[in-house]
């Protein structure tokens, strides 16, 4: 595993925002899924859980002995963060920014991209689940 690019989608939401929130990602090697992450988060904005989400995908990844991997989302903000090229104002995101570009370096190859929402609707699916189950 550790010389195959691995895909990575990652996806936070949340309900009220500030509300309950959940977050989903899955992990895939050469198209098929090889691990996925459904977890409520509690009460979080969707931009923390959107970074949660990332963190997530990214310790799943290195626990499982990756070297290079391509997340996927469509948080904008948090791609265009991770890219450098948006500061992050927030100072509540501060934290889970420093604690993703921590993982990222112990990656030989890392590449965050941003894609339309239609294309990240397993990673959503499981986010909702995760704050689904949480309101029962």
């Amino acid at each position: 595993m550790e010389n195959s690019m691995l895909i990575a989608y990652a996806d936070g939401g949340s309900r009220g925002n500030p509300g309950p929130a959940g977050i989903g990602a899955l992990l895939l090697r050469e198209g098929e899924t090889i691990c996925t992450v459904s977890d409520y988060i509690g009460t979080a904005t969707n931009n923390v859980a959107e970074y949660t989400a990332l963190i997530a995908i990214l310790e799943k990844a290195l626990e499982m002995g990756c070297k290079q991997v391509e997340v996927r989302m469509d948080s904008e903000l948090v791609v265009r963060q991770m890219l450098g090229q948006y500061r992050v104002k927030n100072e509540g995101l501060l934290p889970l920014f420093h604690q993703a570009q921590a993982l990222v370096t112990r990656f030989e190859v890392f590449k965050i991209t941003h894609v339309r929402r239609e294309f990240n609707k397993e990673a959503d699916r499981l986010a909702n689940q995760a704050m689904d189950l949480a309101a029962r």
